[in-house]
């Protein structure tokens, strides 16, 4: 069992470590990179990456209780690399997200994702594992194509990315794109377009259909990014 100083000591060391690696140059970039204001280090990602697995390598026999509580402090701080470190070093543990890690990430979603990159790693990794794991939750999305939360309707739909890609419950995917056709929040557009692009080279045929009969309801950004992948002719009667 750990401690409130193991979770705090961990947290020293990862932020010495962000700050070490941190570019200054690299910082004001990043800042100028998202529409949302964010609070980068300014860490590249191959030191990013190489932080994160010396995170992992020191928190991989922690209870799942306690690396939750340091991820949730990850979260909380607010700066941009510490939630993207949570997003890869979660992924690590996968195979363990359940419904209990889904509930988890459903407060992470609402309370502290403020931007596409936090919500499409949390949504396209963790998110989408426990989906994975635990199928019966797809049907938990429905009502977040509701949400007030621009972030959680976007989440809706690119946490099915990897249901997508593996050619699984299409009926779903196509109803959450249903849901969402006539949000006009440019991210929530880009989210269900990336979704049907995902979903058309397993199922081409389902995807144009979807989209020819939906043409009037969607934006022109979902339709153009739904048809990124297609054939010429597809895309051609698509658009």
């Amino acid at each position: 069992m750990n401690t409130a100083a193991d979770v705090q000591a961990m947290l020293e060391w990862l932020r010495a470590e962000l700050t070490a690696a941190a570019d200054p140059n690299f910082r004001e970039g990043q800042k100028w990179f998202f529409k949302e204001p964010v609070d980068p280090y300014g860490v590249r990602t191959v030191h990013l990456n190489r932080i994160v697995r010396d995170l992992y390598r020191r928190v991989k026999g922690w209870q799942p209780a306690d690396r939750n509580k340091l991820c949730t402090e990850m979260w909380k701080n607010g700066r941009l690399e510490e939630s993207s470190a949570v997003c890869h070093l979660y992924r690590r543990f996968a195979s363990q997200c359940a419904e209990r890690e889904f509930r988890l990430f459903e407060r992470w979603l609402d309370r502290f994702v403020n931007t596409w990159a936090t919500c499409d790693g949390l949504s396209t990794w963790l998110i989408a594992a426990s989906l994975q794991n635990e199928p019966k939750l797809i049907g938990e999305l429905e009502a977040w194509t509701r949400s007030p939360n621009r972030w959680r309707r976007r989440s809706a739909a690119v946490s099915l990315l990897q249901e997508a890609k593996s050619g699984r419950n299409l009926e779903a995917i196509l109803d959450i794109a249903d849901r969402l056709a006539e949000d006009r929040d440019d991210m929530v557009e880009k989210g269900v377009g990336w979704l049907l692009k995902e979903t058309y080279p397993k199922q081409p045929l389902a995807v144009v259909g979807f989209l020819r009969d939906n043409r009037r309801r969607l934006s022109r950004t979902t339709l153009r990014y739904a048809a990124e992948k297609m054939k010429p002719a597809h895309r051609k009667l698509v658009l």
